[in-house]
């Protein structure tokens, strides 16, 4: 078990992103006649929701990020924005964005809990995913070591206090 983490990126790169949804680009080379500023600056040829759904086509785990805030309310999410940093000291990242609602009572939290789902936790998945609901209700979960909340049946639980927030 895990016991440093960062609640953010320690560095983040924005990239212009092109879709190209399974084209071949040596026979439809739309990258090549293009120069980086053209790129840069062009609409994207697809819509917010194209960009999404390409983008859930990669294969990631997926992840409960669990914590008590300052008063001992719980406070979770789910997250897939989880990565190893560094083996020596233990260190992950997972990324939170600015507009959550969850932000401020994880930046108040001293621990939380990175549960990473198995297979067959995909409804508590899209539970955690939504907004305005209780999402810890029916929930089976324990208290870690930390006191952050557990979620029954995680393939691995990382319990982890703040290395370093970064804003970006």
């Amino acid at each position: 078990v895990g016991r440093y983490g960062s609640i953010a990126c320690r560095r983040c790169m924005v990239i212009t992103a092109r879709l190209h949804c399974g084209l071949d680009l040596l026979k439809d080379p739309m990258s090549l006649t293009s120069t980086p500023s053209s790129v840069a600056t062009a609409e994207p040829p697809f819509s917010t929701d194209e960009f999404r759904s390409a983008l859930g086509q990669f294969a990631t785990g997926v992840t409960i990020v669990t914590a008590r805030d300052a008063q001992g309310h719980l406070v979770g999410l789910t997250a897939n924005s989880f990565s190893s940093v560094s083996l020596a000291p233990p260190l992950v990242l997972w990324c939170l964005s600015a507009k959550s609602s969850a932000l401020a009572g994880f930046q108040s939290a001293t621990h939380y809990a990175i549960n990473v789902l198995a297979a067959d936790q995909r409804l508590l998945a899209e539970r955690f995913a939504k907004k305005g609901i209780g999402r810890f209700e029916g929930t089976p979960w324990r208290p870690g070591l930390t006191g952050s909340p557990v979620i029954d049946g995680a393939v691995a639980v990382f319990e982890c206090s703040h290395h370093q927030l970064m804003e970006a």
